[in-house]
């Protein structure tokens, strides 16, 4: 951690070195080093006082000094339960340099487990630092990160943390504004990281090249038990690669695809998915909202009469019925036409 007398904010938002005492060869060193980095790890560690005092454990004493370095408000809420086993922050409105301070202490925090920050528009910046958070906490097992407007910048930054970090289980992400630019570097991560289990990225603007990427991600993850990347934008030929993806997984146990759109060849390549899968049990392919034919739903009823693992199946079209079990204890939603 830095400390606050060698720091000033540039016009982004940024924290940087004035390097002073460095002159200006340290300065380019620097301005390389960061350019390097992409603009990510350069840009979110938090200023914190370098006065030599005793041990804080509480954290709530750099946690203070960041939120003065950052000129912002602390939060009191946070002093209160930043020793609790779950923390929740959601609807705050936090912003970028209030985010920035709760990373501080949280870096060396041991109580906390569970982390949500739902909704307080931390954008790019913000989510960057809870990123580099998560890089050295290895306590936290659950973040809700969702409607934050982290963007690409914050998917990238979350993505080099999943390459780190070897803890966290559960992780929402669900309404960032994340493009196909964020899953290309999603995708990979997803490869590396092998503990997270959980992973909703719904409610983005994911299209086809993110389908493609996933696709291969998906193919060769270890650790995801339940993924959520409903009400995207995936069609066409990443609807295709990602249900091969799907098709080659051996770890997922739950799936939803609904309002993606998937049309006829989605259908056709989920069908054939579900005659490899052996392991999905609860897929959610939201016939009407995929935009998928009569055609393609045939093809979509062969490979689940094939499947014999799924047990929980929404694949409504027109009207929902009832919900019943068939004699081998399988989950199936009943429609009328």
């Amino acid at each position: 951690m830095r400390g606050p007398k060698d720091q000033r904010s540039c016009p982004e938002g940024n924290v940087l070195d004035r390097g002073e005492s460095e002159g200006e060869e340290k300065e380019e060193e620097e301005e390389n080093e960061e350019e390097e980095l992409g603009g990510v790890e350069s840009s979110v560690f938090i200023p914190v006082a370098d006065k030599k005092e005793a041990y804080d454990p509480t954290g709530q004493t750099c946690y203070m000094e960041a939120c003065e370095a950052l000129q912002v408000v602390p939060a009191s809420y946070f002093l209160r339960h930043m020793q609790n086993s779950q923390l929740s922050m959601m609807h705050r409105g936090l912003g970028p340099q209030g985010t920035k301070a709760l990373a501080v202490p949280l870096v060396t925090n041991t109580s906390i487990l569970r982390l949500n920050l739902q909704d307080n528009w931390m954008e790019g910046m913000g989510g960057a630092a809870i990123a580099e958070m998560l890089k050295e906490n290895c306590y936290i097992t659950e973040v809700d990160l969702s409607d934050n407007n982290l963007g690409d910048y914050g998917a990238r930054a979350i993505a080099g943390m999943l390459k780190e970090n070897s803890t966290l289980a559960s992780l929402n992400l669900s309404g960032n504004n994340f493009t196909d630019r964020s899953a290309e570097h999603l995708g990979p991560a997803l490869i590396t990281n092998s503990k997270l289990q959980h992973l909703d990225l719904s409610h983005n603007a994911l299209g086809e090249r993110a389908g493609q990427n996933l696709g291969d991600s998906l193919s060769e993850n270890t650790g995801l038990r339940s993924l959520s990347l409903a009400w995207n934008c995936i069609r066409g030929r990443g609807a295709v690669m990602l249900a091969n993806g799907l098709g080659g997984n051996i770890f997922l146990r739950t799936v939803d695809l609904s309002f993606n759109g998937f049309g006829k060849e989605g259908a056709i390549a989920l069908g054939q998915a579900l005659k490899e899968n052996t392991v999905l049990e609860e897929l959610n392919v939201r016939y009407d909202n995929n935009r998928i034919p009569p055609e393609g739903a045939i093809h979509l009823a062969m490979g689940i009469k094939v499947n014999k693992t799924i047990k929980s199946l929404n694949v409504s079209c027109w009207k929902i019925g009832s919900s019943f079990k068939d004699n081998g204890g399988h989950q199936w939603i009943k429609w009328d036409k």
